[in-house]
């Protein structure tokens, strides 16, 4: 067998198992750590660690859609946010990850938090109730941090549903002194401009797409490495780096897509690895406005 060096050592041996198998490996969940990913998760971190006081510091993440922020958050519940009993025998779920109702709605995110703590509740309940079911969870399970996904979902619905949402998250942090993270589209910071007092408080980090350079040949680099691929496909050259920047536009999940794909027509080709004519003759064509399309 030729070597194996351009695979990861901890995945070499997935090279030895059946066609089938190998494209189910690749079609698993799978992180790729990158500079902006770790930054983003060790501000995270720190603001979890943070001494409680009147004013909480929060952070709003900021991408294009499927470009990182959800595996982001993902990556950080698993190694942040597992769930456990305490030396007193207290339940602890230091982390709650809560998605954003379809439009400003302070009800619906109430109810979207409470699903998180696999809790009964009666969705018919006044908001007063549910909000300080929220608050009393929140304290009973030493939770550290709420972060709220698809924050830029507040935004949608009237100037006075999104001041009432705005608020609760508010009342919350000041309730609970602890910090609170938003997910979003840049949408998301049309949100805090509701009232200057919420864009105050919160810090906000871009994720940019990737432009073309050593940074994102280094990407290209880290993900042949977890490509169970008998051959090595070299992706960071530059002719290569080139071609798949200009599929995907930059944007990592459309990116981790074509890499996806080409790998298991690679497979299934017995090729073994990524060719230039394996991307270029692929179905998968580049996204136009944000929507990757398929040719039949």
């Amino acid at each position: 067998m030729n070597s194996l060096e351009h695979i990861h050592k901890d995945f070499r041996h997935v090279v030895g198992f059946s066609d089938a198998d190998r494209v189910h490996f690749i079609n698993e969940k799978r992180w790729i750590g990158y500079d902006q990913a770790h930054h983003i998760l060790d501000t995270m971190q720190n603001l979890m660690q943070m001494p409680k006081r009147t004013r909480m510091p929060s952070l709003l993440v900021v991408a294009d859609s499927n470009n990182g922020k959800s595996t982001i958050v993902e990556r950080f519940k698993d190694i942040y946010g597992q769930a456990y009993v305490n030396d007193h025998s207290d339940p602890v779920k230091p982390v709650i990850v809560a998605e954003s109702p379809p439009a400003a709605d302070e009800k619906g995110l109430l109810v979207s938090i409470l699903e998180q703590f696999y809790a009964p509740y009666r969705a018919t309940d006044p908001v007063v109730k549910l909000r300080y079911q929220v608050i009393h969870l929140f304290r009973s399970c030493n939770t550290q941090i709420l972060i709220i996904d698809e924050f830029h979902s507040l935004v949608t619905g009237t100037a006075i549903k999104q001041r009432e949402v705005m608020n609760a998250i508010k009342l919350l942090c000041n309730e609970l002194k602890i910090p609170i993270v938003g997910v979003g589209t840049r949408e998301a910071v049309r949100a805090l401009h509701t009232d200057p007092q919420h864009a105050s408080r919160f810090d906000v980090i871009t994720l940019p797409t990737w432009e073309l350079n050593k940074s994102f040949q280094r990407l290209l680099a880290a993900f042949e490495t977890v490509l169970p691929l008998k051959l090595a496909s070299q992706l960071h050259l530059p002719e290569t780096a080139t071609l798949l920047h200009t599929i995907s536009e930059g944007n990592i999940g459309n990116l981790h897509s074509l890499l996806r794909q080409c790998a298991i027509k690679a497979i299934r080709s017995g090729q073994e690895q990524i060719t230039k004519a394996i991307i270029e003759e692929h179905k998968w064509i580049r996204p136009t406005r944000g929507i990757r399309e398929v040719q039949l």
